[in-house]
């Protein structure tokens, strides 16, 4: 059964790790899923860098989840730099390996690069291919942005190319972070009411780090930073053991919210770091862990 159906009859629990840059953190990386296998999640993503950097390293991480047998692999593919023969030879090579879940994405420019230099400028044109060429041997995944791709004029136009992308293939929906819950529920009701019905896996981001929270909300997503989370940075500005102990609980309620406003997946970015995720998850008591 696909990931997409799977949603439909349950709430889901996944992860997404990503490519170490140095060496030591790629001899890490496994024991970090190993720690994930635990609470038995139903898929694990992995990413891989702008222009396609990492992209090796993707491959072989996926390659060793699926073989792994313990759970789904997922894994990022982009437009940038993909050729038409190079997207059918890439996507052949993961299916030989066991890997039939993919997130189709536009991907992110390399620095001086303002197109995709690829076949696709955009992520539905990608879909359309990969499900054209692939058929039902393949489950696709799309990108979802509560509060809207930072290139993007309105939310009317986003919400448009969502449902583009629905249009052209896609099975489920992985959104973007954000920890605006308001913003969030008014936007799954936007994308009901526009058609789209996909199932819906969001992306969770621990709060952990003061630095790192504001960097990936103002300048990598353009994503607002909600009263909650500004007086959560207040409180503990010049205490990151204060800020990382009380924003697992913050988490928590994130997830919380997100079960009550309907999700069907709950995708945390686990940051390569097991010890956080089991904290925040044991604390939450939504999901059981193997021993």
């Amino acid at each position: 059964m696909n990931l997409a159906e799977t949603m439909k009859r349950k709430t889901t629990l996944s992860f997404e790790v990503f490519p170490p840059k140095t060496e030591k953190g790629m001899e890490k990386l496994p024991g970090v899923i190993e720690e994930l296998y635990a609470w038995q999640p139903d898929w694990i993503s992995c990413t891989y860098g702008a222009g396609g950097s990492d992209k090796g390293c993707n491959f072989e991480i996926v390659k060793s989840i699926a073989a792994a047998g313990r759970t789904k692999a997922v894994s990022h593919y982009t437009t940038i730099h993909h050729t038409r023969a190079d997207i059918e030879a890439d996507i052949e090579a993961y299916l030989s390996v066991g890997v039939d879940h993919f997130l189709a994405l536009r991907g992110d420019f390399l620095p001086g690069e303002n197109a995709t230099h690829g076949d696709f400028g955009h992520a539905d044109g990608l879909i359309r291919y990969m499900r054209e060429k692939f058929g039902s041997r393949i489950t696709l995944a799309c990108s979802g942005i509560p509060e809207g791709h930072i290139l993007s004029p309105n939310m009317a136009s986003d919400i448009a190319f969502l449902k583009r992308k629905q249009d052209a293939g896609a099975d489920f929906i992985i959104t973007q972070l954000t920890f605006d819950m308001d913003r969030f529920a008014r936007w799954m009701d936007e994308i009901r009411a526009a058609g789209v019905t996909l199932p819906v896996a969001v992306g969770v981001m621990p709060v952990l780090d003061r630095d790192k929270c504001i960097r990936h909300c103002v300048s990598m997503n353009g994503c607002a930073i909600p009263r909650s989370l500004a007086r959560h940075i207040s409180k503990y500005y010049d205490d990151p053991e204060g800020f990382r102990e009380a924003g697992m609980d913050y988490t928590v309620q994130q997830l919380y919210e997100y079960i009550r406003l309907g999700v069907n997946d709950l995708h945390i970015y686990a940051l390569n770091q097991s010890a956080a995720v089991d904290e925040i998850l044991r604390r939450s008591g939504l999901f059981e862990k193997r021993i």
